[in-house]
């Protein structure tokens, strides 16, 4: 058993510096060694090597770690793995495993040999003559011979009891265990790969731990075109990706990792130059194969095939990792011309154009955006309604808060320009045709910006002010425009943010139109001048009063900058989506006290259900918001 005090021992007995610097170049600096991070691609050294403390750091990118963790993140080894390696050079023998876990490893030691020695015959195979098939089929690819040997290609025999007969030194219980043959009930055991070009897949020791094949036979339609072997005490697919023992020393020199598919694009890749390529195996991208893609590269590119499914792909891969986003921690994904896979676009438009297309990879929150976007038509308000909704939802499941809140600021300003487009009103655009909000005056009243601050002409009149005060008394003035009226003052940086959604609005209460109006000034917006302008025009700031039955996070002064914009946008929100529902339920009663059909009840009783859920999302917003500051 390995006890803290041995494993202690084991590091003391470890010169660190020396063991990374077999593979990274160290300066010695005080009592120190620097050097540029292995584990990402930097031009200045922020990696630090402490051989006293016995632990190694990274300013840049965090790694951090000791001899043993080197070993795992680095080299790519397992624990119980590198823990043996270190021991076998510092000269400690490495203490007797529980006997339970002892014969789980010897069970494991046994399976290697069985897979080698499969691994072994499959090549033997492929130069043999009943390998024509397979050697034909390499040759469609143009794979060089360099490229063949290096990936271990082989070929099974069409035979179901060829592999028990080549192998029959080992018993076949454990042909089964190993996943290369197959046991079903009242029938003897056969080979699982017949007929099939074959490839090793190995782990990051670079040892065989399983297979895939691929069918040759076009006869077979019933039969998968590529076929891996099952989970066995050696392999487990959600865990394992194709190639890392090969892509991690090459990603480590390019500071990228690539994804594609499946291992024969991997292979088409590394023909063709890039060799820092992995791929899942049979299965969509997992949530411990990103966060394995993540010890070697901060930001995985994602290339998938420019087809349906393709498209899936990769928004499962997104779905998957939105609950993992960590800071610096992405993915980048690239979507391929549609009908191409990777070797498609190699051999038809050479190795560069491979590059450019992994060059214009875009971001997660980018595809996240586009695929909920083009999902479905957005043709009514309810259509565009539930897109905000599957953005929001997804926004939800991200798990650490910073990035949950820029994600969700993020994807409501775009949700906010593509459901709210520009048009003309007289906050838009001028004459002059320059797209700044046209501001001859707040309405109201007479004066002009001075500095930043509204100058009122002192001639204003009292039957100007009475028609102004008539205004407001038609306009929308409730708890919740008051609310946001009174957070907008609180934080006026965020008026230019959400004017032109404001600005499209009919029937809000007339301050806005002041604030608005603002827009126009040079210079940064401050509270006192914006409460300024309306007190000057007759209109009241905003009071606890108007709001007292909405307690939002962004009237509290105690509430952060980051989190007030957040709960305010959401309050704006619900703001502009009110009209647009009250207009729809008018219509809709309108309809039915003219028509009296089931089809008129219905679609009015739909939408007395939507306000009623409307006013509910207004309550639990302000209290929510309320008891989280």
């Amino acid at each position: 058993m390995l006890t803290p005090q041995w494993l202690d021992q084991l590091r003391t007995r470890v010169t660190l510096s020396a063991l990374i610097g077999r593979s990274t170049r160290l300066t010695k600096a005080g009592r120190e060694f620097k050097a540029c991070c292995p584990f990402h691609n930097e031009k200045s050294p922020s990696f630090t090597v402490n051989d006293e403390k016995g632990f190694y750091h990274c300013f840049g990118c965090g790694a951090h770690g000791d001899a043993i963790r080197w070993m795992t993140d680095h080299q790519g080894l397992s624990f119980m793995d590198a823990v043996k390696e270190l021991a076998a050079e510092a000269g400690m023998d490495v203490p007797a495993p529980d006997p339970r876990a002892a014969k789980a490893a010897e069970k494991r030691d046994t399976l290697h040999d069985v897979m080698a020695a499969a691994q072994a015959w499959f090549v033997q195979n492929l130069s043999s003559p009943g390998g024509e098939a397979a050697r034909a089929y390499l040759g469609t690819r143009g794979f060089d011979a360099h490229t063949l040997q290096r990936f271990g290609f082989g070929f099974a025999p069409d035979g179901r009891q060829a592999m028990k007969e080549a192998l029959g030194k080992f018993p076949e219980a454990m042909l089964i265990e190993a996943g290369l043959r197959i046991e079903v009930e009242n029938r003897d055991p056969y080979d699982r790969f017949r007929g099939r070009l074959m490839l090793p897949i190995e782990d990051a020791r670079g040892r065989v731990i399983a297979f895939g094949g691929r069918i040759l036979s076009k006869e077979k339609t019933d039969a998968p075109k590529y076929l891996n072997s099952p989970d066995t005490p050696l392999f487990d697919k959600g865990r394992t990706l194709y190639n890392l023992h090969r892509a991690a020393p090459a990603a480590r020199q390019s500071g990228r990792m690539v994804v594609v598919e499946g291992y024969m694009d991997v292979v088409a890749m590394a023909a063709a130059g890039i060799g820092e390529c992995v791929a899942p195996l049979g299965t969509a991208l997992t949530e411990q194969q990103i966060e394995m893609l993540w010890r070697h590269v901060e930001m995985p590119v994602l290339c998938f095939d420019g087809d349906a499914a393709g498209q899936r792909a990769a928004m499962r891969a997104v779905t998957r990792a939105l609950p993992l986003l960590r800071p610096a921690h992405s993915l980048r994904i690239v979507r391929l011309p549609e009908g191409l896979d990777p070797d498609d676009l190699i051999k038809q438009r050479g190795a560069r154009a491979m590059e450019e297309t992994l060059g214009a990879a875009r971001s997660l929150i980018e595809v996240l955006w586009e695929v909920e976007r083009d999902a479905q038509p957005l043709t009514t308000p309810e259509d565009k309604a539930g897109l905000k909704a599957r953005l929001m939802a997804h926004v939800d499941a991200i798990q650490h808060p910073d990035i949950a809140s820029l994600y969700r600021r993020e994807l409501q300003d775009r949700y906010s320009e593509f459901a709210f487009p520009k048009r003309e009103s007289r906050w838009q655009q001028g004459g002059g045709g320059g797209g700044q909000f046209r501001a001859s005056q707040p309405r109201g009243g007479r004066g002009n910006f001075q500095n930043g601050r509204w100058q009122p002409q002192a001639e204003s009149t009292p039957e100007s002010l009475e028609r102004l005060r008539r205004a407001t008394g038609g306009g929308a003035r409730d708890a919740l425009s008051a609310a946001v009226l009174a957070g907008l003052i609180q934080w006026p940086a965020q008026v230019r943010r959400h004017a032109e959604a404001l600005a499209r609005t009919p029937g809000l209460d007339p301050r806005f139109g002041l604030l608005l109006d603002c827009c126009q000034a040079s210079g940064a917006l401050e509270s006192d001048h914006l409460a300024t302008i309306l007190v000057e025009n007759g209109l009241e700031i905003p009071g606890t009063a108007e709001y007292s039955g909405l307690r939002f996070g962004f009237l509290n002064t105690d509430t952060g900058a980051d989190q007030a914009a957040e709960d305010l946008a959401q309050a704006i929100d619900l703001l502009v989506e009110r009209p647009v529902l009250d207009a729809a339920l008018a219509q809709a009663t309108a309809r039915f006290e003219s028509e009296l059909s089931e089809e008129a009840f219905a679609d009015q009783q739909r939408l007395l259900k939507r306000k009623l859920e409307f006013d509910s999302r207004l309550r639990q917003m302000a209290t929510r918001q309320a008891a989280s500051s």
